[in-house]
């Protein structure tokens, strides 16, 4: 099977340079018509220009692609709204958004400022929602499209110095979690990517080595497959150095205690048996802990 996307349309923000431009570059050699989205600011956020886009742009057309530029923050849904508007009046659909955008504000806990937590939150996830809510009505319209959520090991196990980082990407997973049952019905399938990469965002803080090993383009296969028409819902798929994993959030089988006045003392005691993994599921949507806890109970009363 050919992966391509002639005929399709994507949406890639925070395109402008390391990950987000090799999804851009990716997408348009394999045949999608882009909007390359970029503010154009540091790493931490601030600043802001459209020549990081427009030079991603150049580089599509150099090669034979198309392409348009947007310099819209992501934290801005009017703005945002206006781009997804750009892409429909330049080729009258959106079929592909990947919501890679994202800053830094790294310090430990004790030492963050709350404007920074609440910034990194508004970029990372209310940025990735207010783009996915400008695509949402016309993805279910037209009833498809494939949105790739940008979450981080951070998230999904933690990292020192990045809480704000990591709260707002593992709050994408749930978001994913959702949206992809609710866009099922109109073939909107939603999944998200785990990179592991080095760009302007991991410099310094791995030895060059690495860095050399952990090239952006390592990751964009994993972007490919989730944007595609033939790709999953509701994946975590990590990637990084042409290595590629899935991470899932899995509920254990559990222990029935009942409820009774050492009922906490019974748990902390059985505590081990509770998190055994043995036999644990990976739920196919939130009911599924109430189910097995209800059913617990009611074999529990026979």
């Amino acid at each position: 099977m050919s992966i391509d996307f002639k005929g399709r349309v994507a949406i890639v923000t925070g395109a402008g340079g390391g990950l987000g431009r090799q999804h851009a570059l990716a997408l348009a050699a394999r045949g999608a018509k882009v909007v390359v989205n970029d503010l154009g600011g540091a790493v931490d956020g601030q600043g802001g220009s459209l020549t990081a886009a427009q030079q991603v742009v150049e580089e599509i057309r150099a090669a034979g692609g198309e392409a348009i530029a947007n310099g819209a923050s992501v934290t801005d849904f009017a703005a945002v709204q206006a781009m997804v508007q750009q892409a429909v009046d330049a080729w009258g659909r959106v079929d592909i958004l990947v919501n890679n955008a994202g800053i830094l504000r790294d310090k430990s806990f004790a030492k963050m400022e709350l404007a920074d937590f609440q910034l990194v939150v508004d970029v990372h996830l209310m940025g990735a929602v207010n783009c996915t809510k400008a695509v949402w009505a016309l993805m279910n319209e037209q009833k498809y499209g494939r949105i790739v959520m940008t979450t981080s090991s951070s998230g999904l196990y933690g990292n020192f110095g990045q809480s704000n980082y990591g709260a707002a990407k593992l709050a994408l997973v749930g978001l994913m979690q959702t949206l992809s049952l609710e866009g099922a019905k109109n073939n909107i399938h939603v999944n998200c990517l785990a990179p592991t990469a080095a760009t302007r965002m991991t410099e310094g803080l791995m030895p060059a080595e690495v860095l050399a090993a952990l090239k952006p383009e390592a990751v964009v296969p994993a972007m490919l497959v989730l944007a595609h028409e033939s790709a999953p819902t509701r994946t975590i798929l990590c990637a990084g150095a042409g290595t590629f994993e899935a991470a899932h959030i899995t509920l254990t089988q559990g222990l029935h205690l009942g409820l009774a006045p050492d009922t906490p003392e019974q748990l902390a005691a059985q505590l081990a048996q509770v998190t055994d993994r043995n036999g644990e599921q990976v739920p196919q949507s939130g009911a599924a802990q109430g189910t097995n806890e209800v059913t617990k109970a009611m074999a529990a009363r026979g």
